[in-house]
């Protein structure tokens, strides 16, 4: 791959972060002066941060925004709630029910990611779906705390607590 300007990572890394800003500051029916007045703090703040960030961001700048990866992305992203959603019934069910067990344990699993913002991304899916928690990752292995050990087998664990994540999360980041 042929090296990119530094004006296209710090551009990707601009974007990114309005997008990010966008996506928490929006709200229906806000109005057009307050808008505006949001999204200027927003383009300021994200030239901030992308001026002191973007060299460690991404090495592939604007090439990261392919349609091919933006497509997996938005595949991803009703996957991920998805799968929030019924873990977060599942916990509650286990709270408010003394009839549902709870086992909890600390499992190793692996993953075949090999790009450190693709493993962090999964690391972070893991964690922000209730009854699981990565701890610590070293290499390739997740070492993730379960509210319920279905399995010990790494195999076994990885495919039920990574469920579809890492196949999304490969074609966005890989």
């Amino acid at each position: 791959m042929k090296k990119v300007s530094n004006a296209n990572r710090f551009l990707y890394a601009f974007l990114i972060f309005i997008i990010i800003w966008c996506g928490f500051t929006f709200s229906p029916g806000i109005k057009e002066e307050q808008f505006l007045q949001e999204f200027t703090a927003g383009i300021v703040l994200s030239l901030i941060a992308a001026a002191f960030s973007y060299q460690h961001l991404s090495e592939r700048g604007l090439y990261n925004l392919s349609p091919h990866r933006v497509w997996w992305f938005l595949k991803y992203i009703p996957v991920f709630i998805w799968a929030m959603i019924k873990a977060n019934f599942d916990v509650a069910y286990r709270v408010l029910s003394p009839k549902r067990p709870i086992k909890p344990g600390i499992v190793r699993i692996r993953t075949d990611l090999k790009n450190p913002v693709g493993k962090l991304a999964l690391a972070n899916s893991i964690t922000l779906t209730p009854g699981t928690m990565t701890m610590q990752i070293i290499d390739d292995k997740y070492y993730i705390h379960w509210i319920y050990v279905h399995s010990e087998d790494e195999k076994e664990a990885g495919d039920i607590i990574k469920g579809d994540f890492e196949k999304y999360l490969r074609e966005v980041f890989e």
